[in-house]
Order: C-alpha cells, then sequence, then structure tokens
C-alpha cells in the first residue's frame, strides 16, 4: 500500500503518515548507538565507533561527536555527509548570534532553528530529509546545563536522558530503570558505558569502539567542552568492569 505514497517526500498517505520520513529513521536505527545523560554539573555523550581499522588515525578524527560552539556539542547517529552539513549550519547559526549580540547562542534557540532546517527538507518537493539525528548537549546562563534530542522530522524535545541509533530502544529502557535525579557527572558516565555495554551488537567494550565527551563547567566558571583520550578512557572501562578480560591485559 505505501509504494503509492512514499515515492515523494510532500504526499501524505491516507493514515497521514510521510513514509520518507519514517524510512529516515529507519536508517538511523542501523546506525552506532549514542547515548546522552543530563547531571547535575554537566552533560556526557557517549557514542559507538563503527569505524575501527587499525589504519584510522583516531588521534585527530572523531565519528560521533562534534563540537558545536564552546557551549554546546553534539552525537551523531546516521548518515555521517549529511551531519557534516547540518554540523557547520549550526556552526554558522551560532557565530552569527554571537557577532550580533555579543553573547552565545542559547542552546535551545540554536536546536531550535537547525531542526527548522531539517523540518524544511520534509516539506518541499525535489528533496529528501536528512538521515542523522542529533544529542545536543550545551549550558547557557539561562537555563544550564540542557541535553536534546532531534530526528530527521525536525522534532526536537529536552531529556534527562536519551538514546539514538542501534538497540536504541533497548538502551532507553535501561536508562528510565537506573537514571536518578542529582546524578553526578561520574555517575553518568558509568551509567552510559553500563547501557552501551547492554546494547551494543559487539562483543567486547574496548576504547578503540567509543568515544566519549562531556560538556562541564571549569573551575573558573567557563563552559568546557572534552574528549575522554582512549587510554583514559580504558582505564575507566576497566574500573567499572565491563571490559573483557582479554581487553584488560593489553
Amino acid at each position: 500500500m505505501s509504494r503509492r505514497y512514499d515515492s515523494r517526500t510532500t504526499i501524505f498517505s491516507p493514515e497521514g503518515r510521510l513514509y520518507q520520513v519514517e524510512y529516515a529513521m529507519e536508517a538511523i536505527g542501523n546506525a552506532g548507538s549514542a547515548i546522552g545523560i543530563l547531571s547535575k554539573d554537566g552533560v556526557v555523550l557517549v557514542g559507538e565507533k563503527k569505524v575501527t581499522s587499525k589504519l584510522l588515525q583516531t588521534s585527530t578524527s572523531t565519528e560521533k561527536m562534534y563540537k558545536i560552539d564552546d557551549h554546546v556539542a553534539v552525537a551523531v547517529a546516521g548518515i555521517m555527509s549529511d551531519a557534516n552539513i547540518l554540523i557547520n549550519t549550526a556552526r554558522i547559526q551560532a557565530q552569527r548570534y554571537t557577532f550580533a549580540y555579543q553573547e552565545p547562542m542559547p542552546v535551545e534557540q540554536l536546536v531550535q532553528s537547525l531542526c527548522d532546517t531539517k523540518q524544511g527538507y520534509t516539506q518541499f518537493g525535489g528533496l529528501r530529509p536528512f538521515g542523522v539525528s542529533f544529542l545536543f548537549a550545551g549550558w547557557d546562563k539561562n537555563y544550564g546545563f540542557q541535553l536534546y534530542m532531534s530526528d530527521p522530522s525536525g522534532n526536537y524535545a529536552g531529556w534527562k536522558a536519551a538514546a539514538i541509533g542501534a538497540n536504541n530502544q533497548a538502551a532507553q529502557s535501561m536508562l528510565k530503570q537506573d537514571y536518578r535525579d542529582e546524578i553526578t557527572r561520574e555517575e553518568a558516565v558509568q551509567l552510559a558505558l553500563k547501557v552501551l555495554s547492554k546494547t551494543m551488537d559487539s562483543t567486547s567494550l574496548t576504547s578503540e569502539k567509543l568515544e566519549l565527551a562531556e560538556v562541564f563547567l571549569s573551575p573558573s566558571g567557563n563552559v568546557k567542552y572534552q574528549i575522554c583520550p582512549p587510554n583514559a578512557l580504558s582505564k575507566l572501562l576497566v574500573k567499572i568492569g565491563v571490559t573483557q578480560p582479554a581487553a584488560e591485559t593489553s
């Protein structure tokens, strides 16, 4: 039945569905998982890397985590070429706001602006939806630390903990059970890694297959975005007991 209505983004089915948008969401379900957790002293983002070749220069490249501005970062799940376009768009919007008003762009305003762009690609003929979902982590003076999730339709919402990508439903259920208010950043890191270790398709969890990023306030009061280096991530995996015994000896 859907074959009559999925040839164009602008055609509604009799049930009121846009199949092209739903197909884009299905594509994200095949991408590497990403988890975001909001804590009282920061936001934690953890992502599963699908590209794990030994020839990849992992020290200079990231697959899942990107910095938008000094106070905002994102975790990505989906088609990376689509994500690069949207990330560059968000960076330009943030810099334009800073140039115009001499202060950082509020996090939700930045998310809403980018989601307006994504929504436009579901409304006009000759275009297809962006096949990517984002987890936005940021801080501003109005609402403090914030975590938002957006999908190809242009919808977004604020979350205390969220998961995108493969097995996101299972990860979301675990987060719902184990998340608690007033969680610290260190506890959020441990929770995110434990949830990811149980939902990843891979049998072993190593630093080569993960990316961990945090947004928090430095002692001087400035917003800091930090990616955990592989050696520190390996030690952390051993500490919380999610690394396979074979990986601990390496």
